[in-house]
């Protein structure tokens, strides 16, 4: 065989040009007499399996690994009509009629030829100039061009042409797969055909694909390369050794330490590729913008991205602030250069982002139920074909939650007379070295943590100057917003006028219990009892009566919708010391005592 005869005679590539992220399928070519009267015909896939026609072929999409073809769209295109030879040693390529004119189009340009004067043999002579894996026969097996090939963009042009010359082919939209994930065209004619995907992806978590070539004789297989990004939200829990998860609780002023984790997706066939990452912040959070840390990884080598190779935009759109790498491709390609042959490079580096917020005074608003959400989504390139410039995709948002509670206190007397003016101060350590800043707000007490004054949680930093001592209003109340999980220790420093002041600190206990799932929080859940479950809390006291220490352990009454846990702080009311033989009356040193209660009174949340 010479000259041009052995083109047609040679099976053309088979071929899927992978796809990558996007919404919409690729674009195969698959050698099958295709039905003429299919044109604009809307098909559905009972089964996983799509009747075409009446022909004996059929061609087969396959799914990448974890990815569905559910809901995806593929129009279907038949350029060639196919003959094998009688033993299959050959196979010949005539024109399908419907397709003729955006196929001389095209490769008119290519060789300088005018549209009319393009012959059959030029256009076929021209494909398989930019075969690089030619075969010869009918069921040859035939290595795929690369994603960059020049067979890869002359594709993507005549898809181009077909669209714009308004030919619609068949549109077949995926409701149902096989049990293996696939869907089957049936029913088909030998011949060459285009499948392009043309699924919208809009607020999906979907990825388009390449377009696909592949010559079925009768069977064709071709799988859906398309790629996207996964991404996980996490926010660290201090407490307990729990760690990274999706349940957290803080006081007031503490740092919050967050961070996303998703992976650089298959990305070969794209010349740049977008990622950016939008957060939304409950207004109880304040985003720290210096803290932002973008870090690249395979079992190689870490690469921290540098300031000028993304940025954060803050208040845009409804949402607290996005990350963006406009051109993740290019610093990849150039930190992790492992390009093969045909220009494609070895993906799937682990990113991990992370950066701070604190929770803020407005935390003291809505303690306990539903918490403080911070959601994020990844808005990504999604489609490699050449008419997918700038569309994107977006990953569904992710959801982590943060929580805070309250301390109701009221101070009375044993005849429950309400104690105004007694003074309180709140440690975290037993010996009370260690105090836990409050300051006016509100009406109430908001905690301090050190993490906002240049220390850590409860140690170090400066004293701030708004820090106050707690003080018993006329109704005897005293409020502390914004206190996490653990011990705490209420010390009186200075009691009402006539009652003594307490000698040893009251030693509280807050215990949360939350879910034991910490890592499937979804959006709206902080505000059922599937997440916080029950709020426990517990009063040690150690107390001097008679001429005796007393020591005892209270369950005190919460509120885990409110996140309020209730204390009632008791001084007992002095009595006279005794006299004999004078008429003067001697004031008393009244005895302070105190007793813990489960207080009854249910304290009104703030608003």
């Amino acid at each position: 065989m010479h000259n041009k005869n052995i083109f047609k005679l040679v099976a053309m590539s088979s071929m899927a040009l992978s796809g990558i992220l996007s919404g919409v399928v690729p674009t195969s070519i698959t050698p099958i007499y295709a039905m003429e009267g299919s044109v604009s015909e809307t098909v559905g896939t009972p089964k996983g399996v799509a009747t075409l026609g009446s022909g004996v072929g059929a061609i087969t999409i396959t799914p990448q690994e974890n990815q569905s073809l559910k809901g995806k769209s593929f129009r279907v295109y038949k350029l060639f009509d196919a003959e094998n030879a009688d033993d299959e040693e050959s196979i010949n390529y005539t024109f399908n009629d419907t397709y003729k004119k955006a196929l001389q189009t095209v490769v008119g340009k290519k060789i300088g030829k005018q549209t009319d004067k393009v012959t059959e043999y030029d256009v076929i002579d021209y494909i398989q100039s930019l075969n690089n894996n030619v075969v010869e026969g009918a069921q040859a097996n035939q290595n795929q061009e690369g994603r960059y090939s020049a067979f890869r963009y002359f594709v993507e042009k005549l898809r181009d042409e077909i669209v714009k010359e308004g030919i619609k082919g068949t549109l077949v939209k995926v409701s149902e797969v096989q049990d293996t994930g696939s869907v089957k065209l049936t029913g088909l004619d030998y011949g060459y055909y285009v499948t392009d995907e043309v699924t919208t992806v809009s607020g999906t978590h979907s990825a388009a694909s390449l377009i696909m070539v592949n010559t079925a004789n009768p069977n064709a297989t071709v799988q859906i390369k398309s790629d996207y990004p996964n991404l996980i939200k996490k926010i660290d829990e201090d407490d307990n050794n729990v760690g990274w998860n999706d349940v957290a609780d803080y006081e007031i002023g503490q740092t919050v330490p967050y961070k996303y984790e998703t992976s650089v997706p298959n990305i070969n066939g794209y010349h740049t590729y977008y990622f950016a990452f939008h957060d939304v912040m409950d207004k109880s959070l304040s985003f720290d913008k210096d803290s932002v840390s973008v870090t690249i990884k395979n079992d190689k080598k870490t690469y921290k991205l540098s300031s000028n190779e993304y940025s954060v935009l803050e208040n845009e759109d409804g949402e607290t602030f996005k990350i963006v790498v406009n051109d993740l491709k290019a610093i990849v390609d150039r930190e992790f250069d492992e390009l093969n042959a045909l220009g494609e490079n070895e993906y799937g580096q682990k990113i991990t982002v992370k950066y701070n917020a604190q929770l803020n005074d407005q935390a003291a608003l809505d303690t306990g139920r539903p918490g403080y959400e911070n959601k994020v989504r990844l808005e990504y390139s999604n489609n490699p074909d050449s008419d997918g410039i700038g569309d994107h995709g977006y990953t569904p948002w992710d959801t982590v939650v943060a929580f805070t509670y309250k301390i109701n206190g009221l101070k009375i007397n044993n005849h429950n007379k309400l104690l105004k003016d007694a003074k309180f101060r709140l440690y975290s350590d037993e010996a009370c070295t260690k105090e836990v800043y409050v300051k006016e707000y509100n009406g109430a007490y908001n905690v301090i943590n050190r993490d906002s004054l240049g220390g850590t949680d409860h140690d170090g930093g400066a004293r701030p100057e708004d820090a106050v001592e707690m003080v018993s209003d006329k109704k005897g109340e005293f409020k502390i917003y914004g206190l996490d999980q653990g011990t705490y220790y209420l010390k009186e420093t200075d009691s009402p006028a006539g009652y003594r002041e307490l000698l040893d600190p009251i030693r509280i206990v807050i215990k949360p219990t939350f879910t034991t799932d910490r890592d499937t929080y979804v959006e709206g859940e902080g505000a059922t009892s599937k997440i916080l479950q029950k709020l426990e809390a517990t009063a040690y006291v150690k107390e001097f009566q008679e001429g005796a220490y007393h020591e005892s352990t209270t369950d005190l009454k919460t509120d885990v919708d409110e996140g309020a846990v209730n204390i009632t702080v008791v001084n007992k009311v002095g009595t006279k010391l005794p006299i004999t033989g004078s008429p003067l009356t001697l004031i008393c040193l009244g005895a302070g005592v105190v007793t813990i209660l489960g207080a009854s009174k249910k304290m009104k949340k703030e608003e």
